[in-house]
């Protein structure tokens, strides 16, 4: 059985070092290489009679996550297995969301190579053991690396913040205002600026967010 392959790398010399791992095995036919992934994207319009797509990350034009993504869209049976120098939290984390079937490190020996393109198109997943390692630790500790935006400096004052930290006991408006010595139209004030800066619509999401932003 032939293994049909398509490289994307934006260095056409780590194109051909993949290629002549590629070549100690029978079994393993690359079709064509690509340099970018909108390069990849137009030569699929010809050709997506694939097995296995091996995805470089950091690229020029269309990045490799990126293009994981599009190609899993419009055509799912192509398995992407993402081969690239970086093994960082992020990376790996955005390629698996994006629908990469594995994830390899350039320096791979070509047995390994061979065995992880082998693997993942029998349904498992190729991954060098840093790797999996990595992913297991994100998956008991995920980062939310969306996370990012949501920590959108949101800036509460000292006083929104003690309003808050009443409003998470379950106090009513009345009590809060006895407790600070606030009126309560001026806490309900304090209420309506938090949901604002917070962006949210009621003190149950309210308390939420700050507490994922470590406010209170």
């Amino acid at each position: 059985m032939h293994i049909k392959i398509a490289i994307v790398d934006d260095n056409s010399f780590l194109i051909n070092a993949v290629k002549e791992k590629l070549s100690f095995f029978d079994d393993l036919n690359v079709r064509f290489s690509a340099l970018n992934g909108s390069d990849l994207l137009v030569k699929l319009e010809e050709n997506h009679n694939l097995d296995v797509i091996l995805m470089d990350i950091e690229m020029p034009v269309l990045n490799g996550i990126e293009t994981t993504e599009f190609v899993k869209q419009k055509y799912p049976h192509i398995k992407i297995i993402m081969l690239t120098v970086f093994d960082n939290d992020e990376n790996i984390f955005n390629a698996i969301k994006a629908g990469a079937d594995g994830y390899l490190l350039k320096e791979i020996n070509a047995k390994d190579l061979h065995n992880g393109i082998v693997e993942t198109l029998n349904g498992g997943a190729a991954m060098n053991p840093s790797i999996a390692l990595k992913t297991l630790k994100l998956l008991r500790n995920p980062i939310d690396f969306n996370c990012k935006e949501n920590q959108e400096d949101v800036k509460l004052s000292d006083r929104e913040i003690q309003v808050l930290e009443q409003l998470s006991k379950g106090l009513s408006y009345n009590l809060i205002a006895d407790n600070l010595f606030l009126s309560s139209g001026t806490i309900r004030k304090h209420i309506e600026n938090i949901y604002k800066k917070l962006q949210v619509h009621n003190k149950l999401e309210a308390v939420e967010k700050a507490k994922r932003n470590n406010l209170i």
